[in-house]
């Protein structure tokens, strides 16, 4: 077992990244001990690795375990991990920006809490494509269906199965998982695209977020929506305010005391002063919103 212990800087505020992704039943999830085990996806193999904290939000430090497997470098591990949780942002430099902003009192609330990305390119894809459209409860459940079916687990850990599983499922298997036969096409078409080589993630990375929402739109299935939240937590581009999105909507028409949801042209007028940082401020308006489901679910584990 490969034990390494990582300390980052401050603030990060790892409790209420738990919380948030307790919110999915896929995520392995432990609040009392501050822990969550994760699936890894890297080129020489798949690996579960439990992150947990040992310091505190101001000085943050992390123990990673995870089993050794060979061909596959502790040190590959370590860096996607760092990747995935962003330990490499400096947050105290996004807090301070937005300090001197209107969502200054959420980032207080907030403070610390970074982008965490979904756990593979891949599984990101199919995760916004399964939920697009859905309520986010219904959309958990089908999505833990469809992992539980065709992907594997490793060490307790789910991981989302490979695009050659996914090319190779009928239409009709998933509909009997309550999938509709439109977003089905759309799921095994994507990954058909990307069996063929014709869709490469990873290539991707190298463009910059308009010509990659350019080119996933031309996919069938994938619109803006997807495209964005692809960019957002899959590649984690820091400077994305996705304004068609529901949830950004209702949230600044909470925050804004609004009888009516904020126009597109409002949005484009109030994110100037989230420039660069304006992925946080979609994060940390959706956590505005998230943390009362937060609350009420925590509430529900009590009794």
């Amino acid at each position: 077992m490969v034990q390494i212990r990582e300390k980052i800087l401050g603030p990060y505020h790892f409790d209420g990244i738990l919380q948030r992704l307790a919110l999915d039943p896929l995520n392995y999830v432990d609040l009392n001990n501050r822990e969550i085990k994760i699936p890894v996806y890297l080129q020489q193999a798949n690996v579960a690795v439990s992150v947990k904290a040992i310091g505190t939000m101001e000085q943050p430090e992390f123990l990673l375990t995870f089993a050794e497997k060979e061909g596959v470098p502790a040190e590959a591990v370590k860096q996607e991990v760092e990747r995935l949780f962003q330990w490499n942002t400096n947050m105290d430099e996004v807090h301070q920006h937005f300090l001197n902003t209107d969502l200054a009192p959420i980032f207080e609330n907030h403070k610390g809490t970074p982008l965490v990305l979904d756990f593979g390119l891949y599984s990101c894809i199919i995760k916004c494509i399964i939920h697009q459209q859905l309520n986010m409860n219904f959309a958990f459940t089908l999505t833990k269906r469809f992992v539980e079916t065709y992907g594997e687990k490793i060490d307790g850990v789910l991981f989302y199965p490979s695009p050659e599983t996914v090319a190779n499922i009928q239409v009709e298997e998933l509909r009997e998982l309550q999938f509709s036969t439109r977003k089905a096409e759309y799921v095994i078409e994507v990954s058909k695209l990307i069996t063929s080589g014709e869709l490469d993630l990873y290539k991707l990375q190298d463009k910059n977020d308009e010509e990659i929402v350019n080119t996933l739109i031309k996919i069938r299935g994938i619109g803006k929506w997807t495209a964005e939240n692809f960019l957002l937590f899959g590649l984690g581009r820091p400077n994305l305010f996705p304004v068609a999105d529901i949830g950004l909507q209702n949230a600044l028409k909470q925050l804004y005391n609004m009888d009516r949801k904020p126009t597109y042209e409002e949005m484009d007028r109030w994110k100037e002063a989230w420039n660069p940082y304006m992925t946080y401020a979609s994060l940390y308006l959706w956590r505005s919103i998230e943390s009362g489901t937060i609350k009420k679910k925590a509430a529900s584990q009590k009794n």
